[in-house]
């Protein structure tokens, strides 16, 4: 059921999904689908969840905890790339199982970074809000332009025209990277992104030890 769920989901996004185009598809009655499950909101729930397991069951093995985070993060992209009714999915439910298991999953690394614990929610919460909230706009947005039949290369290219007519003395810094428009990956800027995270959960890591071993010195003193 759940493999037939998101079968219809990738081929036609949400509105594409509804129990009588689940029951055509597993050659059953509506009622046989509905002894499983309640509502198509849980069946959404339940086709998310299953690719959110192998997602982080692909992303378990090996590698230090950044790279953990930074595998789970890249992977998530991709995965909402491919299926933009994910990131509809997983914003619609925020405290389902698909949303707890990424949390539980950064939480861990960011735990064994040694992350302080009295930061580690602010620093969990800010990853999450990154992958899904960049990824699901990546996704978004890719939608939008199959939606209106849009070429990439095109619509970055009058991206591009615009921002280079504009004037430099008003926007000098938006002006000089109008060539770089057309060019750009979304991916990499989107791991460039996670990177500063790290550096920047680091960073804290080094002040929290900075911070602990001098009240330590005093208390000596």
């Amino acid at each position: 059921m759940v493999d037939a769920s998101i079968a219809i989901l990738d081929e036609g996004g949400e509105r594409s999904l509804t129990f009588q185009a689940l029951a055509k598809r597993l050659t059953t009655g509506a009622g046989a689908i509905y002894w499983h499950i309640e509502n198509k909101s849980d069946l959404i729930v339940a086709a998310s969840d299953a690719i959110v397991v192998s997602v982080i069951a692909a992303c378990s093995a090996g590698g230090s905890p950044a790279d953990k985070i930074r595998a789970l993060a890249l992977a998530l992209f991709d995965a909402l790339d491919e299926r933009p009714w994910l990131g509809s999915a997983l914003a619609q439910a925020p405290g389902s199982m698909p949303t707890i298991r990424i949390v539980e999953h950064l939480g861990r690394q960011v735990r064994a970074l040694g992350v302080p614990g009295e930061d580690e929610w602010t620093v969990v919460a800010a990853l999450l809000n990154y992958v899904l909230g960049v990824g699901g706009q990546n996704a978004a947005n890719a939608e939008m332009a199959r939606m209106q039949h849009l070429e990439r290369d095109k619509f970055l290219g009058e991206i591009s025209a615009r921002l280079s007519a504009l004037d430099p003395k008003d926007f000098p810094f938006v002006q000089s990277i109008a060539p770089k428009v057309p060019d750009h990956d979304d991916r990499a800027d989107f791991l460039t992104g996670i990177d500063l995270f790290l550096d920047g959960i680091a960073r804290r890591i080094a002040r929290s030890a900075t911070a602990s071993g001098r009240t330590s010195g005093k208390e000596h003193q």
